[in-house]
């Protein structure tokens, strides 16, 4: 097995038996994960590989969090705690975190009915009121015990400048030049990118301010970090992205991820009420939400992670989702107004 974990030393941490099987789970895109068997039951084992994410001190207050969200009745699946009383164990320098497995199924939004996504909203907005509730607890423990503070900056970076992307596509499309022999990912590449050249010429006008409100989020929320068992929401995973950021973007981003048809455009009136549910359990306005509408479009608008990732790092693991993310940005352009009015009616 490639990189294969360090289970005799995990399993003596987390007293969890002796292995009997571990296979790769190959969903992640940025950490490793895998599907445990021992002799004392089924896990989920996390190797946090992600240099940005992979801090301990960082990841055990995930795991503080999601022990309290469970608490409150979140459906998440906190880890384990090792015979140290620590919920991380590094070995050879790794950090690792053993989890319950659960048994579920992703769902994107073609599969969801239309009261399912209402509660999937309801869900999310149940998460960011949550999580101010237990982050406090957090802050009001760091400060009686006289600890360090973790970093809890706000993440509203500067919004993106129509110039510097310009600059960007230029190098992508010398990038699809050089490739040789030309294939139809190229092809769509190059056309998608002199599209979006023409339409940052046209609404350049249009970039907004930084971000408005903020609070934590679960900062990744979308179909792979979500299983169902049945109709239900069963756990809500990876919460390596858990941050202080504008809720109500993250509330847009993860619709324009759970509901973008295979063409490009996105399933409105399940946006509609899974939208109306995340304001009524978030406590969000309808104004909140259509900013966060119009700030989510500038950064699909200016954002080629994909491309990147295939002709900069030689990554293809995303290329699969690039045709209807590419294409997203073009329709919600020239349906701005209609996606917008979905999501604030």
């Amino acid at each position: 097995m490639p990189h294969a974990p360090p289970l005799g030393a995990l399993l003596r941490q987390y007293s969890a038996g002796s292995a009997l099987a571990c296979e790769p789970v190959d969903q992640g895109l940025l950490n490793r994960g895998y599907r445990l068997c021992t002799t004392r039951g089924r896990y989920f084992l996390k190797h946090h590989f992600d240099p940005e994410t992979a801090d301990p001190a960082a990841i055990a207050r995930q795991h503080r969090a999601t022990q309290r969200l469970a608490d409150l009745g979140v459906p998440v699946a906190p880890p384990l705690t090792g015979r140290d009383g620590r919920t991380v164990a590094v070995v050879g320098g790794h950090a690792y975190a053993l989890h319950p497995w659960i048994d579920g199924r992703h769902r994107h939004g073609g599969q969801l009915s239309t009261a399912q996504c209402g509660r999937l909203g309801g869900l999310l907005g149940v998460v960011h009121a949550s999580l101010e509730r237990v982050m406090q607890m957090q802050s009001h423990a760091r400060a009686h015990a006289k600890s360090p503070r973790t970093a809890e900056t706000p993440e509203t970076a500067e919004t993106a400048k129509a110039a510097d992307t310009f600059a960007l596509i230029d190098a992508l499309l010398a990038h699809v030049h050089r490739h040789r022999p030309a294939d139809s990912f190229d092809e769509l590449a190059r056309h998608r990118l002199l599209e979006r050249r023409a339409l940052l010429e046209q609404h350049a006008d249009r970039r907004p301010p930084r971000g408005g409100s903020v609070g934590w989020v679960h900062g990744d929320f979308h179909p792979f970090n979500l299983l169902y068992k049945g109709d239900a929401p069963a756990a809500i995973v990876d919460w390596d992205r858990l941050g202080v950021k504008p809720r109500a973007e993250e509330a847009v981003r993860a619709a324009a991820i759970f509901f973008v048809r295979p063409a490009g455009a996105l399933d409105l009136p399940k946006v509609r009420a899974y939208a109306r549910a995340y304001r009524r359990r978030a406590g969000a306005t309808p104004s909140e939400l259509a900013a966060a509408v119009h700030r989510v479009w500038w950064e699909r608008l200016n954002d080629f992670w994909m491309l990147r990732w295939h002709y900069e790092r030689g990554d293809t693991r995303a290329d699969p989702q690039f045709p209807a993310a590419s294409a997203l940005a073009v329709w919600w352009t020239r349906e701005y107004d209609a996606v917008c009015g979905a999501f604030t009616d």
